[in-house]
């Protein structure tokens, strides 16, 4: 018993209090509850065939969409912890500990395991569809992204009930997260969660730049190319070239850890500050790898619920180009007080205050779209136009006031930043990425959400996040630090702080009827929806509601912009390079993926707790798989022409 007892307080963390016990009895229930449903409805056979074997992009989408939305679930309920805390002076309901555990979980999960899925499920949802083609360049690699993504997430969340949390903040800075001061089993897991999921997120990067410049239909040069397909393009670029330094920096610190290593220990020769400036030359890139897409959503939203070509195209491509470029120039504003001197910080409060202009072009030519357009508020418009303020006022000015250095002394590590940061992610990535999920929820599914219950989820976080993060500015310029657990009554921050809690719980109120108006719309909304339900400008408009497994049963021909706009109105006819149908070639399902990313798990899981067998073991079964796949020749095969006729015949298409 009492060896059961010392596991259980040491792994199981029993000895924390109610908050874990409470927490291994929800993902006990919760377990429980998946296994009685699969069981009930023998639904494991269609688990593995339809999902878990996949290399369909558009379920692999799905898949991407459903993680991201239940790790905003894991991440807003470490927020509405921290705003609790926070909400009165002097508060001890979290511990300094805990406090310091659910803090990083909190950065690490919303814009590594949060952002980063919904902006990859949304490219493998919409993308091959915009650019006619029936799948992505490397369908097999596309899986082992997501199970390489999912796996890291789940490695991550691991840590919550077993060994304990990371506790050195989202960016993990040294000395601070050397073994000597943190010698706890939470900081490998926040390396080895970051290096797998890391790994398949460049693999994800690789993929699209060649699906794009390959793969476009005829006729679709670069110029012709949707917005948002721009826009992704651009940051799988960006993907490619940030995040190997996140992948070295993550390395480096893992072998100090684990191997005695010191490259950032300056009792040994080495800099802490190497690896700040390693983490971010990948972290301001990362701010515009999520932001990106979202602006990509917004064009085509705009444009459609305009009813107006995009205004000032060319502009939007040349502006998005200039910020891949400028986004490697600016990381050092993330540290003006480290103290490089008067030359570097001016050169880099330039080259900040100079990528706020192609943004800026962004935001006219959105406005001139919608000048004198039809305008439709729609859910997708309604998120697009709480965006413009939100991220105009309370991240872009801002972010400007943060370039001038002498400024940034005061704003530095304040919770002005924190204000600043939230606008621009939240009020940007997330609202562009919601506006994006109901945009393209029929084309998923073949039925829309409900837009009075998603009115009400979208004034409650809108609202909610208002009240959330404005009284920070004011808290930040009052002299309160981020990463305080506690602070003493008398010094003016209690009623700011009341405010924001009450404005996260407002938010959190805006997801739970989030949900309930998916799943309402799941029992009630009709089937069978338009294939076009949006009278929408781009090409994957003119296929089914759901699309089918090979997308597209003849290759389009495009013309120009807009393609799927003017063959409705007669401008363009629309023609196909196979004069009739021919059968498909298609790539097979697979497990091996879903097991190269369990047994990465597995080596991770070795690496977080330094048994050696685990990680040998794991590393050795991926092999053996990736081994495996490269003997495999018959990994194709064929939709005969009477399937596909039958198909488009089921879908009223023939």
């Amino acid at each position: 018993m009492s060896q059961f007892m010392n596991f259980a307080n040491t792994f199981l963390m029993w000895k924390e209090g109610p908050l874990i016990w409470i927490s291994d009895v929800l993902i006990g229930l919760t377990s429980i509850g998946i296994i009685a449903v699969l069981v009930y409805f023998k639904a494991f056979k269609w688990l593995w065939k339809e999902w878990l074997t996949t290399v369909d992009h558009k379920k692999i989408g799905i898949m991407y969409i459903i993680a991201a939305l239940l790790m905003l679930f894991r991440g807003g309920v470490d927020a509405l912890l921290m705003r609790t805390q926070l909400a009165f002076p002097n508060e001890h309901f979290l511990t300094a500990q805990h406090y310091d555990e659910i803090f990083t979980t909190h950065g690490t999960i919303m814009i590594l395991f949060m952002a980063m899925p919904l902006v990859i499920g949304l490219m493998n949802v919409a993308v091959p569809l915009m650019i006619g083609a029936r799948d992505v360049a490397f369908p097999y690699l596309n899986a082992i992204s997501f199970w390489m993504f999912f796996f890291g997430a789940m490695l991550l969340n691991v840590s919550f009930v077993f060994g304990g949390s990371p506790d050195g903040g989202w960016t993990s800075y040294p000395p601070y997260v050397e073994k000597m001061f943190d010698p706890g089993p939470g900081e490998n897991y926040y390396i080895m969660a970051l290096q797998i999921a890391g790994i398949g997120t460049i693999a994800t990067g690789v993929n699209f730049i060649v699906t794009i410049l390959k793969m476009r239909a005829p006729g679709m040069t670069l110029m012709k190319m949707p917005m948002f397909v721009w826009s992704i393009l651009i940051t799988s670029a960006l993907i490619v070239f940030a995040f190997p330094a996140l992948t070295v920096v993550l390395a480096q610190l893992l072998i100090d850890r684990i191997a005695g290593a010191h490259f950032f220990s300056t009792t040994a020769g080495g800099m802490p500050m190497n690896f700040i400036n390693e983490f971010w030359i990948w972290g301001h890139p990362e701010v515009y790898i999520v932001i990106l897409p979202a602006f990509g959503v917004f064009s085509e939203v705009v444009s459609t619920f305009s009813s107006k070509r995009l205004f000032g195209y060319s502009a939007m491509v040349g502006s998005m180009v200039a910020i891949t470029f400028l986004s490697f120039g600016v990381w050092v504003h993330h540290f003006f007080t480290m103290g490089a001197g008067a030359a570097v910080n001016s050169f880099f409060g330039i080259s900040t205050m100079a990528i706020a202009i192609p943004t800026g072009v962004k935001i006219f030519n959105w406005l001139s779209t919608m000048y004198k357009g039809r305008i439709r508020f729609t859910l997708p418009m309604m998120w697009t136009s709480a965006f413009i303020p939100s991220f105009v006022l309370g991240g872009g000015v801002t972010g400007v006031m943060l370039a001038v250095a002498p400024a940034d002394y005061q704003f530095h590590n304040s919770y002005f930043l924190v204000a600043h940061f939230h606008y621009t992610l939240v009020g940007g990535t997330v609202f562009g990425m919601l506006a994006g999920l109901y945009y393209w929820w029929p084309k998923m599914f073949g039925f829309q959400l409900d837009e009075r219950r998603g009115r009400h989820a979208f004034w409650w976080f809108v609202i909610g996040f208002n009240v959330c993060f404005l009284p920070q500015f004011l808290l930040g310029l009052m002299g309160m630090t981020r990463r305080m657990y506690t602070y003493p009554s008398g010094l003016g921050w209690w009623i700011p702080n009341f405010i924001s809690t009450i404005g996260g719980f407002m938010m959190g109120v805006g997801f739970l009827l989030l949900v309930y108006q998916i799943v309402w719309s799941v029992r009630h909304m009709p089937r069978g929806v338009a294939d076009d339900p949006w009278d929408a400008r781009t090409l994957e408009w003119s296929l089914p509601s759901p699309a089918p497994e090979y997308n597209f049963a003849r290759t389009p021909i495009i013309h120009g912009r807009d393609e799927w706009w003017y063959i409705k109105r007669g401008k363009f006819e629309q023609e196909f390079v196979e004069p009739t149908i021919q059968p498909i070639h298609m790539p097979k399902s697979s497990g091996r993926p879903f097991l190269i990313g369990l047994f990465m798990f597995v080596a991770g899981f070795g690496f977080v707790f330094e048994w050696y067998v685990l990680v040998v073991l794991g590393l050795l079964a991926v092999l053996v798989l990736m081994a495996w796949r490269s003997f495999e020749f018959d990994y194709y095969h064929h939709i005969p022409v009477s399937v596909v006729e039958k198909t488009e015949k089921a879908l009223g298409r023939l």
